[in-house]
């Protein structure tokens, strides 16, 4: 199957934050209504893009599969001006230890099982909405990811949903020194 796009950006091999970053440069290089297809081959790619596309106002039109090559398909819709949001509500990464709450894994669940916090619950960001009804409202939810880009859309969009007691944890499991749990 092939879409029609208005210009390509390969973004196989890199790993998360990079598809994003090199997705936003090539976004600012396009005009309104112009399609942009990233081709990666992290599979979190999907959920970032579109959460991102998402945050800033562009249009995450869909992502095709073709053997293990991700095609994500972004229309450029703009208003140049409107800022990136970030979430408010923070933690540092080390403050997170020994609080009651929920600490929630949004990164894929391969990333997951190489290593994560003991306890964490893993919900990859492309499942999280569909997934909302195993979290509690009531209670407060750290959402951590590699580096603090995908936590941070999973925040908002929990925050969207009326979770209220929700904190991006900051930087990541990039920095993450004490000991993780293995699931293979």
């Amino acid at each position: 199957m092939s879409i029609k796009a208005d210009f390509q950006l390969d973004a196989k091999g890199l790993s998360c934050p990079m598809p994003i970053v090199k997705t936003k440069k090539a976004m600012a290089d396009l005009v309104d209504g112009q399609i942009l297809e990233v081709s990666a081959t992290d599979k979190g790619s999907k959920a970032d893009i579109a959460a991102w596309a998402e945050s800033v106002g562009h249009q995450y039109i869909g992502t095709v599969e073709e053997e293990s090559v991700l095609k994500h398909y972004i229309r450029k819709c703009s208003d140049d001006t409107m800022d990136e949001r970030t979430f408010e509500q923070t933690i540092e990464l080390e403050e997170v230890m020994g609080k009651e709450g929920l600490i929630l894994d949004v990164r894929e669940e391969a990333e997951f099982a190489f290593g994560h916090i003991e306890g964490a619950k893993s919900i990859p960001m492309g499942e999280l909405e569909a997934r909302l009804s195993e979290l509690d409202k009531l209670q407060e939810i750290y959402v951590v990811c590699r580096t603090g880009k995908r936590s941070d859309l999973a925040a908002q969009k929990l925050a969207a949903h009326g979770f209220t007691k929700v904190f991006n944890v900051l930087p990541g499991m990039t920095s993450w020194t004490k000991d993780i749990t293995k699931n293979i």
